[in-house]
Formats: structure tokens, sequence, C-alpha cells
């Protein structure tokens, strides 16, 4: 801050100051790394979360390894957290547990995949996401434009594996449930049979 002669302070920035942030969005775009904590943007809130347990980004890693002939098979990219999502029209800031994208994903700048482009995100749930998870998620997933959604929740009584797919409006308009220990279909373009009980 610049202060004047007077003692007040000068409404002179430097110019090397960054412009003040001005929606959640750009106080995410500042943010310095943040170890061991999750940075999204939900409903245009900035939310900062502890990253899960290792089972729980066991749980995801799991997901991986099942997936992992059909995405070799096509030549697609998959993705164990870390990868922000810009959802696109909103521009909410999420990082799915698991994300299916094509190698040629379009991007928002140079770190983001664009909600639109991607195949399948993967949410599984824990106490601390659930509410998140089960409710907001599919909502902003669907209004970005995200294909597939599937939604791994170990904490319900009893654990449930839900694929959510056919976006439109803001909503999934069908919606699939099991049981986990039952298979689960997930639709195309996926089109693979989900053996649930890995996330016993």
């Amino acid at each position: 801050m610049v202060t004047t002669t007077r003692g007040r302070p000068s409404h002179h920035a430097s110019p090397k100051d960054p412009p003040p942030a001005r929606t959640a969005r750009d106080l995410l775009e500042t943010l310095p790394p943040t170890p061991g904590f999750r940075a999204e943007v939900i409903d245009g809130n900035l939310i900062v979360s502890p990253v899960g347990t290792p089972e729980h980004s066991w749980s995801a890693t799991l997901l991986s390894y099942a997936l992992q002939p059909v995405v070799m098979e096509r030549d697609w990219r998959a993705h164990v957290g870390g990868v922000n999502i810009c959802i696109d029209g909103p521009r909410d800031s999420l990082i799915p547990d698991f994300v299916i994208a094509p190698a040629d994903c379009p991007r928002w700048g140079a770190l983001e995949l664009r909600s639109s482009g991607l195949i399948m995100v993967t949410e599984v749930v824990s106490p601390g996401s659930a509410r998140t998870d089960r409710d907001d998620k599919p909502r902003i997933y669907a209004t970005g434009g995200v294909p597939i959604m599937l939604l791994v929740d170990p904490i319900a009584t009893p654990g449930t594996a839900t694929v959510l797919s056919d976006p439109e409006d803001g909503a999934y308009r069908t919606v699939t449930r099991v049981q986990l220990g039952k298979p689960l279909r997930i639709p195309s373009p996926v089109d693979f049979d989900l053996d649930t009980s890995i996330s016993l």
C-alpha cells in the first residue's frame, strides 16, 4: 500500500500489484500452493478442504486400475485426483477423484481440463464431502456437459455406486444405482461393466 505525506493511504497502487480479486474464481487463480488441501470453486464460492484419507485415495486408484484396459485401448487419459476441471459456463473449478478424458481434451488455460470435453468424472464420497458430492456436484457436472458421472458412496448404508448420464438443463436424465458388490454398467462411450466390489 502506498502512503501519502499526510499518513493516509493513497488510491494509487503499484504497477506490480495484481488487480484485486472480485470473484471466488479470481481468488482461486491467485492462491499459492496449498499442500494437504484442495481448493475448488463450487457455485461461485471458494471451498478449501483437506485432501482425502489414504483409503479415499486408494478407492479412486482401484477404479483407475479397473478401467485401465478401456483407457489404454482407446488412447484416453485417466487422472486420479489432482486435476482441476473448469466447468463450462459458470467457470466453477472442481477436482474430481478420478477423471477420464480424451488425449486432446480442451483446456482452460494451461492447467484445467474443460468439462464439456471430458468422458467421465468420479467422486468418492467421504464424511466431509457427502453433501457436496451427493447434491451439488451432480448438478454442476451436468451443467458443464460432462457425459457421465460415477458416484461411489461407501459411507451410505448400505454403500452404493451410482452412474449418472444424459445431461440436460443442469441435471442427469438417466440414473442407475446399485449396492456396492453388484455390477454396474457404465454407458457409452465407456461401455464397461464395473465390479463395484472393489469399493467395499
